[in-house]
């Protein structure tokens, strides 16, 4: 506590306390509202304005939305919905609705439920965000025969609102913004991502038509195209899935009104398929809003497919239907899910995970009554897909076993290399594989270790870039068979996750630029040649600290220079000179400190490597740009985000 005490300043008064007026807040921690200022949240931006317009489609009162990205790489949202109100707002009367809206956090016709009973928007900040990080946006809005403009740089009204002329055949709001270099540097909006972005939205609603259009042709996106899917989910995961062979020949899709089955406006919209020739996915949608990493409306899905395919093999008497697990049922299930809720909560400001409690249980009464008739009126299908999960099942089991076995026996049964050090558990669960940097690492990680559930792999030097690398080369590199004979597995299309001889796979490399190389490579090798290993949460990176801090008897550990630069401006909170220590390298830590900064459980810190595709494939172009065989492709990323890199000392 005396420590914490030290650290804070000499004064602390009304002085102390910084205000940030209007929009200042979302200019300076832009990532509180959007995520970050990377690529993704770039185009999170065009998400945000298209998710209003969907949402005036789905209250119904707009049946077109139009996207446009200009050659300047501005974007406009077009709606023929009711258009913003550009009236005098009660509570400031010195200024129209439209402002209030564009420059105000949580303003907007999403809280009382008059305006909209479902909402992508949600929390009225999606507009004002917008605003507050672009250079220019301009807003159009046409009602009652009328078209009104205002204009916004920065967050802050240009003018007021004016009117601009008659608008006899017009109505709706029309946006376009220009994000600000000032925020996202000279990253620019992609057109390839736009339009797969405004594609899924019109299959989310079948009511809308969206017309997309594009100044800017990057070689293989259409300039112009209009999107209009009455099929829905079931025809969207037709086109994903096509020429792909299935076990039903049409997927268990549906619709339900939660409004007829509980009482509570919204709906729930699904289609699932199994197939043996590619991994099971689902993605799932709130209010038209992608949710990446799921929430309560994914789990009581899972929970309906679930519970229904174990009363459909009660009922055929197949007794090793009980073996089915939802991770085999997962396995091969392509799905999709998408529902609308009125109020629903996420985590996050970006809205990747629904947290609504009552989701679970709508999504799965609504969809559970529907799969059992599914399974009853298509015995061909239902019979094909249980026969898959049995099968599944048993591999997993029988996989399981021979795991088991192998690990009693490691040395007698498999080949291991002869620098891995093994630990003495005799099944996966809990075991952790370090692969280290160097043997001088491996020689301190080797003392600092739990015998019982931690193992190491030492590696000479950087390991191969399989991106660069010819077939042939890869499968002789020696690095890369000892990592694979010492997790059990193989590569590409042979890899099996349940081959897997550890829970854990912990990259653990210096905390220098040669460390996080050696890392990159390890990850890129990881992500091409054994994806599930990290889609499964198996793949984690260790966080060692850079230098240590000493001061008389006080010891700290600071994981960069900003953090080391920190502690020195403000003291240790002891006496005397402060010793700094920079580690060349893991080995030169002694095994003590190493176990408790980066290998105890208990006090270190570890980063769980994890694939971030809202758009299917683009982390894949990220590494074949940032990895692959062609240099010009990392120098325009350079190019593209120099900016974001600040100077350190290496």
């Amino acid at each position: 506590m005396s420590d914490l005490l030290s650290q804070q300043p000499e004064t602390y008064d009304a002085s102390s306390i910084e205000v940030l007026e209007g929009l200042e807040a979302v200019r300076k921690r832009p990532g509180m509202y959007i995520g970050g200022t990377d690529e993704r949240a770039l185009h999170h931006m065009v998400a945000e304005i298209l998710d209003n317009a969907m949402d005036e489609a789905v209250a119904g009162h707009a049946t077109r939305i139009e996207v446009e990205l200009h050659a300047d790489y501005s974007v406009t949202v077009r709606d023929n919905g009711r258009g913003i109100p550009v009236d005098p707002h009660p509570k400031f009367p010195d200024k129209s609705a439209l402002e209030v809206i564009l420059c105000t956090l949580h303003a907007g016709g999403k809280f009382s439920n008059k305006a909209y009973s479902t909402s992508g928007g949600l929390n009225g900040v999606g507009s004002s965000v917008v605003n507050a990080l672009s250079d220019h946006l301009r807003v159009e809005v046409a009602r009652n025969r009328e078209l009104f403009a205002q204009e916004f740089s920065r967050g802050k009204p240009k003018g007021p609102v004016g009117k601009v002329g008659a608008a006899p055949n017009r109505r709706g709001t029309s946006v376009t913004f220009h994000a600000d270099p000032e925020i996202f540097g000279s990253q620019r909006m992609k057109p390839a991502r736009l339009y797969k972005m405004t594609r899924s939205k019109a299959y989310l609603f079948s009511g809308v038509e969206i017309r997309w259009s594009s100044d800017i042709d990057d070689g293989e996106t259409p300039r112009e195209a209009v999107f209009h899917y009455p099929g829905g989910l079931a025809q969207y995961l037709g086109d994903t899935l096509n020429g792909t062979m299935t076990y039903a020949d049409k997927p268990f899709a549906g619709k339900v009104s939660f409004e007829e089955k509980y009482g509570v406006p919204g709906s729930v919209e699904w289609a699932i398929n199994w197939t043996p020739m590619r991994d099971g996915f689902i993605q799932s949608y709130t209010n038209t809003v992608p949710t990446p990493e799921g929430g309560t409306h994914e789990s009581g899905f899972w929970a309906a497919i679930y519970k229904g395919i174990r009363a459909y093999g009660e009922l055929s008497k197949n007794r090793k239907a009980d073996l089915i697990t939802r991770d085999d049922l997962m396995a091969g299930g392509c799905a999709l899910l998408s529902i609308f809720i009125r109020e629903p909560s996420f985590v996050g400001q970006t809205k990747d995970r629904l947290s609504t409690e009552e989701a679970a249980k709508w999504v799965e009464g609504a969809v559970r009554d529907h799969f059992d008739t599914w399974l009853g009126t298509d015995p061909k299908s239902a019979g094909a897909i249980m026969d898959f999960l049995v099968l599944r099942a048993e591999e997993r089991l029988r996989r399981k076993q021979e795991k088991e076995t192998a690990r009693k026996s490691a040395t007698k049964k498999l080949r291991l290399p002869g620098k891995l050090v093994d630990c003495s558990a005799t099944n996966r669960e809990g075991t952790e594989l370090f692969i280290v940097e160097g043997d001088s690492a491996g020689g301190s990680a080797k003392m600092a270790r739990d015998r019982q559930t931690q193992g190491l792999l030492p590696l000479r030097g950087k390991i191969l870039n399989v991106l660069g690398a010819a077939g042939g080369k890869m499968g002789a590199n020696q690095e890369i068979n000892d990592l694979c004979q010492a997790l059990g597995v193989q590569m590409g299309s042979k890899f099996n996750v349940e081959d897997l001889r550890y829970d854990k796979v912990i990259i653990m490399t210096d905390a220098d630029v040669d460390g996080a190389h050696i890392a990159s490579l390890l990850m890129t090798f990881f992500f091409t040649q054994m994806r599930p290993l990290i889609d499964k949460g198996h793949l984690y990176l260790a966080c060692p600290p850079l230098y240590r801090l000493t001061q008389g008897a006080r010891r700290i550990y600071v994981a960069d220079d900003a953090e080391k630069e920190e502690w020195l401006s403000r003291g240790l909170g002891g006496k005397g000179k402060i010793d700094v220590q920079r580690f060349k390298g893991l080995g030169e830590m002694d095994a003590k400190d190493l176990k408790d900064t980066t290998m105890n459980p208990a006090t270190r810190k570890l980063i769980r490597v994890s694939i971030d595709d809202e758009i299917p494939g683009e982390t894949g172009d990220l590494v074949e740009r940032l990895m692959g065989k062609k240099p010009e492709l990392r120098f325009q990323y350079i190019q593209e985000n120099a900016r974001f890199v600040e100077d350190v000392d290496v």
